[in-house]
Parts: C-alpha cells; sequence; structure tokens
C-alpha cells in the first residue's frame, strides 16, 4: 500500500470515528460557545481594515444572545439558503430520479460515450455546472454517480468527479459567471484606497479562468482514475437499491418516454428565451439585465424537472395519475428528511459562529500576520494562496472573506506592483481549492447523503478522504498556472487586465 494510500485511508478512520454529522455540528456549537466566552473576556479584538472599527469577539452566552438564539431558531433554519433551494429543486428532482428519467436518460448518454471519455466529460459538466451557483450541487453531482453506476463503475467516484468540478473548479469556466462581479465589485472598493480612479472590469481575470478549464479537467481526471476510483474499489450494489441493474439496451418504453421528455425540454428552453431575450422580457430586470433569470434558475430546474419526469412517468407506466406524481414527490422530500435535520444543526452552527466574529477575528489577524512577514510579492501570492485556502476552512462565504481580505492585499500588493486582478485571482484559486473538503461548505453533508444511497456506511471521514486528492492536485495545479502567468507575464483577462500593476504617479501609498 503507498504513502498516500495510508495516509488517505488515516484520515477516513478517524473521520469515521467522528459522531454523527448533525451531533458534530451540534458539539461544535458548544465549542463556539465555550470559545466566544473566553475570547470575549480576554478581550480580543481586530480593527476593520476598512472602516477603523473594532470588532470583538462576541460572548454568546449573555442573557441576551441566548434569547436571540432562541427567538430565532425557526428564522434561522428557514434563512438558510442552501435548505430552500435543495427543498425546491429536489421536488422536481426527486420525480424525475422516481419515475426513472434520470437513469434512463444517464444510460442513452453514456451509451455513446466511451469509458475512457466518461471521466472528464463529468468533470467537464462540473465545472460548466457552477454556472449555475447551488444549482450545480443539488442537480450536477447526484447524477455523476447515476451516470457510473450505469456503466458498473464506482457511483462514488462519479459522484466526486463532478463534485471537484462543480465546487472545487467554480474560479474556472469557458464563459462569465455570477462570481466576476461579485468579487470584483468587493476589489474596485479596496484597489481605490491606492487608485482613486481604479474601475472594477469584471473581464479581470476571465483568460485565465478560460485555460484553467481544460487544466482542471486533465487534473480531475487523473485525480479520479488513477487514485480514488482504484481506492474505492469494486462497488456492491445494496440489496435494497432502487435503480435497475440493467444498464443495457433502453426498452421502446423508455425510448418514447425520453422522447417525450426531450420535447418538453426543448419546449420550456424555447419559453426561457421568449422570457429572457427580449429586453422587456419577465425574467429581465428593470435595468435590462438578467438578474432575475439567474435568482430564478432553481424554480426553474423544479419545473423542468417536474413536467419531463412526469410525462415519461406516463409514457412508461410509472405515472398513471396524478396522484402518482404527488406521492412520487413526497417519496422525495422522505429521502431529504436527514438532510432537514442537518441543516437545522448546520445553519445554527453557521450563524452563532458569525454572530461570535471569531472567523472576522481569524481571517483579519490571519491576512495581517502574512502582510507582518514583508514578503517578496511572488512568495506573498503563494502565501496568500495558501492563508485563503486555510481560512476557507473556517469562513465559508467566499465574498464575505474577500470583503474582509481584500482591503488589506488588494492595496499592499498594489504598492508591490501586483495588479488587483491579479489579487482577485490568487484570492480565488486558494478559495475554491477547500471547498470541497470543509465542513462549513453547506452541500457537504448533502453530498454525503447523495453517497450513501450507494454505499449506506459512507460517512463524513470517507467523503474527505476522497476528496482530499482532488483539493491538494486543484491548490497546486492553480499556484503552478499562476507561476506561469507571473513569470511570462501573460494577460489576465480583455481590458488591459494583467498581473502586474506600475503605481500612478500622485497616487497614494
Amino acid at each position: 500500500m503507498s504513502l498516500g494510500n495510508s495516509l488517505l485511508n488515516a484520515v477516513e478512520r478517524a473521520g469515521n470515528r467522528l459522531p454523527d454529522p448533525v451531533t458534530i455540528f451540534f458539539i461544535l456549537i458548544g465549542v463556539v460557545m465555550m470559545a466566544s466566552l473566553g475570547l470575549s473576556m480576554l478581550g480580543l479584538s481586530v480593527e476593520h481594515p476598512v472602516t477603523g472599527e473594532t470588532i470583538e469577539v462576541v460572548n454568546l452566552l449573555t442573557g441576551a444572545q441566548l434569547q436571540n438564539l432562541l427567538v430565532n431558531m425557526p428564522a434561522v433554519l428557514t434563512g438558510f439558503a442552501p435548505l430552500g433551494m435543495v427543498l425546491v429543486v429536489m421536488i422536481g428532482a426527486g420525480v424525475a430520479e422516481k419515475t426513472g428519467l434520470l437513469a434512463a436518460g444517464m444510460r442513452g448518454m453514456v451509451s455513446g460515450v466511451s469509458n475512457m471519455l466518461l471521466t472528464p466529460t463529468l468533470v467537464f459538466a462540473g465545472v460548466m455546472g457552477n454556472l449555475a451557483v447551488d444549482s450545480g450541487y443539488i442537480v450536477m453531482v447526484p447524477l455523476g454517480a447515476v451516470v457510473f453506476a450505469a456503466v458498473g463503475r464506482h457511483p462514488v467516484a462519479g459522484l466526486a468527479a463532478v463534485f471537484a468540478g462543480v465546487s472545487a473548479g467554480f474560479s474556472a469556466n469557458l464563459v462569465v459567471t455570477s462570481l466576476e462581479p461579485l468579487l470584483f465589485g468587493i476589489t474596485q472598493t479596496a484597489a481605490r484606497s491606492i487608485e482613486t480612479g481604479w474601475t472594477l472590469n469584471n473581464l479581470g481575470n476571465y483568460y485565465f479562468t478560460i485555460a484553467l478549464t481544460p487544466v482542471l479537467v486533465v487534473v480531475g481526471t487523473l485525480v479520479n482514475n488513477y487514485i480514488v476510483e482504484p481506492r474505492l474499489g469494486t462497488w456492491e450494489r445494496p440489496a435494497d437499491f432502487a435503480e435497475p441493474e440493467d444498464s443495457g439496451t433502453l426498452s421502446p418504453n423508455e425510448r418514447k418516454g425520453l422522447a417525450w421528455a426531450g420535447i418538453s425540454i426543448l419546449v420550456m428552453i424555447a419559453l426561457i428565451l421568449v422570457m429572457t431575450v427580449p429586453s422587456n422580457g419577465i425574467l429581465r430586470g428593470a435595468d435590462g439585465g438578467l438578474g432575475p433569470f439567474f435568482r430564478s434558475i432553481v424554480g426553474i430546474l423544479m419545473i423542468v424537472f417536474l413536467v419531463a419526469g412526469g410525462l415519461y412517468g406516463v409514457a412508461v407506466g410509472t405515472v398513471k395519475s396524478d396522484r402518482d406524481l404527488v406521492q412520487l414527490g413526497t417519496k422525495s422530500m422522505a429521502d431529504m428528511g436527514g438532510y432537514i435535520i442537518l441543516a437545522f444543526a448546520m445553519a445554527h452552527f453557521i450563524a452563532l459562529f458569525g454572530a461570535s466574529e471569531i472567523d472576522t477575528v481569524i481571517a483579519i489577524s490571519g491576512a495581517e500576520g502574512l502582510q507582518a512577514l514583508n514578503l517578496p510579492a511572488p512568495m506573498l501570492i503563494i502565501g496568500m494562496v495558501l492563508l485563503v485556502a486555510v481560512l476557507n476552512l473556517f469562513m465559508g462565504s467566499a465574498s464575505a472573506k474577500w470583503a474582509l481580505l481584500a482591503p488589506i492585499f488588494v492595496p499592499m500588493l498594489m504598492l508591490l506592483g501586483i495588479s488587483p486582478e491579479g489579487s482577485t485571482l490568487a484570492y480565488r484559486m486558494g478559495d475554491q481549492a477547500t471547498n470541497i473538503i470543509t465542513p462549513l461548505m453547506p452541500y457537504l453533508p448533502l453530498v454525503l447523503v447523495f453517497a450513501q444511497r450507494y454505499v449506506p456506511e459512507f460517512g463524513l471521514g470517507s467523503l474527505i478522504a476522497t476528496m482530499l486528492p482532488y483539493s491538494i492536485a486543484i491548490l497546486v495545479t492553480s499556484i503552478l498556472m499562476m507561476a506561469v502567468w507571473f513569470i511570462l507575464g501573460l494577460p489576465l483577462g480583455p481590458g488591459g487586465a494583467e498581473f502586474f500593476y506600475e503605481l500612478p504617479a500622485g497616487a497614494s501609498g
């Protein structure tokens, strides 16, 4: 057994000895509350890099904070954004699964794809699937498992390949995503402390993210085929597994059902185009932008899956009346019961961790510590990537972390000759790499639920050990690609977006 496998097995054993994930989050809630008491008594505080406000750790065990916890329990759960999105999409996706549409569709799809190209196809689909933001986790990740199961490969390996693409590759894509204006808006505010006229360029990392896409597909494929899948071994289908073992040719009714479902999807795509292409379309905002469309993706996916799944069910006989459709939806919601309980614990941990301000203190202190080292610009960039990768284990939100770190790193790197686009890129590379192993990633428990459909004993340690090779490989690859861009002076994006920056005459600093 190789050293790498031994280490992964140790991670898996240690992780699986931990209590149930729900219990873990309740334990973490207790740890945070006790830590908030101790740190607040010590008077731990930091200065906010933008406002200059002193941020102190908040004691969560005061009467006011405990009252707030009890009063807001329902609101914390219902306000947990991933829960609502998961349940809405799963109404439709669950019906599509229970009628057999997803299994038949995947069998039909993989019949034309060689086994050699299956993994890169899934990783690429995952990377491109992050266009749908959170919906990529809910829809794309379980489909990866279905595809691998359909051809007799380990379904968890297929799930992991897509999960790595969607989450660890969220800063790679062939098109511009909603992440660009979100992060660069924060970058602009930070950059103007040095150059008051600096204007954001939402395409400031576009050339790099395009180039990163095929690289991550290759890296994800190699990790999957040579590390993850061999380590998982042969999949033993559970005795009560619901999906059919036959992954061969489709029956006439299945073909008819797929045709009906396909036609319905085309019709709905046409309707979506009618609502988005015209400047006054229903899914356009008052300014003509497509913001309402992007915010509607979850609801659209639910309707698409529900209609297509229902029509497929009618064709193959799994849906004979409206009652059958409702029962299938009810069963899919029942399958999500464990996730709802987990979401309750996770939502409260994240809310309390944020309310304690411990996450903010960690982020600002870490950034200031790195700044104090006075490293050369290239080393500072690598240090920034590694720091962000570690901070991501404690503070999940990409925009929240950048709002805290940008006012420190962007001006500092500008004074060292690194552009705001370059510092934004460094942040993104560190943030994306550890998404798939941080307990604060809201969809990590959902991915665990998906994996347990195929391997019931698959624990949190198993999931982290499975995803760790992707995380390390993507982190190393991202740093190496940044080094190439830095050394060769390649443009990061159109519109003059370069890695290097020249301080304008008369600029502050």
